[in-house]
């Protein structure tokens, strides 16, 4: 698993079937920075289904390969990258790194 930031959407208009109705997020993979307390940028973008309502700007935990199938709404399509939570805080051993 690792933490992104929502930077966007994606619209498809033709698709595989299984992926009908689901939604689409770029999201970035954020570096988590203990000594400064702060969290950065990668500049990789992935994209994500959502599986729990996500939207712009928010701080997510991501799951990808395998693992992102085994989600409820995942388990029969073609996905290699899912949303399963929203972050509300990151804390590391020196502080709070996030809090929503």
């Amino acid at each position: 698993m690792f933490i992104a930031k929502v930077r966007g959407n994606v619209v498809t208009t033709q698709k595989v079937p299984k992926m009908t109705g689901r939604k689409l997020l770029i999201i970035e993979p954020m570096r988590v920075d203990e000594d400064n307390k702060k969290m950065y940028p990668t500049e990789k973008c992935f994209v994500a289904v959502d599986s729990i309502g996500a939207g712009f700007g928010e701080l997510v935990l991501v799951t990808q390969g395998s693992s992102a199938r085994m989600t409820e709404g995942t388990s029969d399509a073609p996905v290699d990258c899912v949303i399963i939570g929203i972050i509300d805080t990151v804390n590391v051993p020196t502080g709070s790194v996030y809090s929503k």
